[in-house]
């Protein structure tokens, strides 16, 4: 019996399955796009990717502004007013412009939910006496960590994020901007990741750990 052949399209266009969904607002939503006066250049792996335009959504918790790159194009059409957008690239065959079009796309949606729903993380303390505490100060909020540790620990809560404490071994972290809640969130979370023999630290969202046995000598 003679093998079956496979024969594959070389002319096929490839497309991001993430970056191909439609990105759908709100009519509360305002969605800027624009030209940036100074474009960026910046590195990725043996590639370049120049950011020369922006898009900014407003919406009733806020504004975030997006860089994007010049291969990227974000689309509506009258049938939808505005409630409705596309992204895409210029060649979806190219593999930096394919990667980043399931980013942008991702990136623009996450933008939309945060301006008006907002994105949040929810920080557990675990722990005997572990809490946290929020402060105010001359220059805005401090979040005061008490895990264990002699000295005061904690950061200061940036630009954009509100802390909320419903009770002292749960903080909440909001805001509009995703990355910049989880990356607050895991910056707190330095100060006492999770140990995997008693189970104590600081867990973020549904973060779980397989707790080890101690090695008796």
């Amino acid at each position: 019996m003679q093998p079956r052949s496979r024969f594959f399209s070389m002319g096929s266009i490839l497309r991001s399955h993430i970056g191909a969904n439609p990105i759908y607002t709100t009519p509360e939503t305002k969605v800027l796009l624009g030209r940036m006066e100074t474009p960026k250049v910046i590195r990725k792996g043996r590639e370049s990717l120049r950011l020369s335009q922006f898009i900014t959504i407003e919406g009733p918790r806020g504004k975030l502004t997006l860089e994007m790159p010049d291969f990227v194009t974000v689309s509506t059409d009258a049938n939808h007013a505005g409630l409705k957008y596309q992204v895409s690239v210029k060649d979806p065959q190219n593999k930096i412009q394919k990667s980043m079009w399931g980013t942008m796309r991702s990136h623009i949606h996450n933008h939309i939910i945060g301006v008006n729903e907002g994105h949040m993380a929810m920080l557990k303390f675990v722990g005997t006496g572990y809490r946290a505490q929020i402060e105010k100060t001359d220059t805005g909020t401090f979040v005061n960590v008490k895990v264990g540790a002699s000295i005061k620990q904690g950061m200061d809560v940036p630009e954009g994020i509100t802390v909320s404490l419903p009770v002292p071994t749960l903080l909440i972290v909001e805001g509009c901007d995703k990355q910049q809640v989880l990356l607050f969130a895991a910056r707190l979370r330095d100060f006492h990741p999770p140990e995997p023999y008693k189970g104590k630290g600081i867990y973020v969202n549904d973060e779980t750990i397989k707790l080890k046995n101690k090695k008796i000598k």
